[in-house]
């Protein structure tokens, strides 16, 4: 299995809530809100309100999950050569490609950027935004569902197993 599936597999439920349940739900607001926005050319209400906050707390958080991500998973990985092949390195990726577009939500949604942007370009970027994430989020849970023999990957496991079987 790749890592990404480890991790959401492992320590239940809470690697799960963590990892997929909280950064999915507030993306998935966003994505909903954002829908009914466009549709209505409504860029205030309580549905704006709601996407907004969502918005910001999502790419806050997200960040969050990056750096602690980044630092406890992909630099060990990468410093002892544990990938599980081209799948685990997409899935995990991906994955962490999520914070650039729920990241820009969240610092457009704080003004710190698109400052001089009309509502309608603001809205439009927004919406990029989202679609970019929607993009990379399902490239990550399909990569990560991708067993990494498929694409190569050569498990060592058994056969390291099978040598500390006989030695014993």
């Amino acid at each position: 299995m790749t890592h990404y599936m480890e991790l959401l597999a492992t320590n239940q439920p809470w690697n799960l809530i963590i990892f997929m349940a909280i950064p999915v739900i507030l993306a998935e607001i966003v994505a909903i809100t954002e829908l009914f926005i466009l549709f209505d050319k409504k860029t205030d209400g309580s549905l704006r309100k709601v996407n907004k906050v969502a918005g910001i707390i999502g790419g806050i958080y997200f960040t969050g999950v990056f750096l602690y991500l980044f630092s406890t998973v992909v630099i060990p990985l990468t410093a002892s050569n544990g990938w599980r092949g081209i799948a685990d390195i997409i899935a995990v990726g991906f994955y962490l490609l999520g914070v650039f577009p729920l990241g820009g939500i969240a610092l457009l949604e704080l003004n710190l950027i698109g400052k001089t942007l009309s509502k309608e370009a603001k809205m439009k970027k927004h919406a990029i935004f989202v679609a970019i994430f929607l993009v990379v989020a399902h490239v990550a849970m399909i990569m990560g569902m991708v067993n990494p023999e498929i694409l190569g990957w050569k498990n060592q496991a058994p056969a390291q197993m099978e040598m500390n079987m006989s030695n014993m």
